[in-house]
């Protein structure tokens, strides 16, 4: 039985008189790793951007974990997390701080459990306490990732999340997102 944790359907977008987006039809099974793929300029971080709330779609069908995008946006917004091509990160913040402003701004109730918890299972303890300018490339998308998982959220976006990053810290990314699948989060 197919468990959809993803559905598009149809989806189109144009920016004036380019058509961007021309019916774009698939479907995310939960705890799946599913890569769109294309071209610069194909319409993925496009395509990104509607499924996340961030645009509207001209035409199509789109439901993230079970809402409708154009009835409940909101739902959506709290059941999906986005992390960008690069890194949003405050960089005058230690990794720890960075991660507690998340789990603040999310309403959560213990913010040094949350941030204590991602950095022990992102392997950074030794890094936590430093301020986030120090960190090495591979060590920022760590903590962008972990940002990312801050509520524990069904679905992570990750536009093209190995941007700019040398071969063993792209190593380092594959290997979270494998291990983010197999505990159930769907990445996209």
């Amino acid at each position: 039985m197919k468990n959809s944790i993803i559905q598009i359907k149809e989806v189109k977008k144009s920016y004036k008189d380019i058509e961007v987006l021309k019916g774009v039809d698939f479907e995310v099974e939960q705890g799946e790793i599913f890569a769109l793929l294309g071209s610069n300029g194909s319409g993925k971080t496009t395509m990104i951007r509607i499924m996340t709330t961030l645009l509207k779609a001209d035409a199509g069908r789109i439901v993230i974990n079970g809402f409708d995008i154009v009835k409940n946006s909101r739902n959506i917004r709290g059941s999906i997390s986005l992390t960008g091509q690069f890194a949003a990160i405050d960089e005058i913040l230690t990794g720890r701080e960075n991660l507690q402003m998340i789990a603040k701004l999310r309403h959560l109730k213990n913010p040094d459990e949350v941030a204590n918890a991602l950095i022990n299972r992102f392997g950074m303890s030794e890094a936590a306490g430093r301020r986030v300018s120090t960190y090495s490339g591979g060590m920022k998308r760590r903590i962008d990732i972990a940002m990312s998982l801050v509520g524990n959220p069904k679905i992570i976006f990750l536009d093209e999340p190995t941007t700019g990053l040398d071969p063993e810290a792209r190593l380092e990314v594959w290997k979270i997102v494998k291990d983010l699948s197999a505990a159930g989060t769907t990445v996209f």
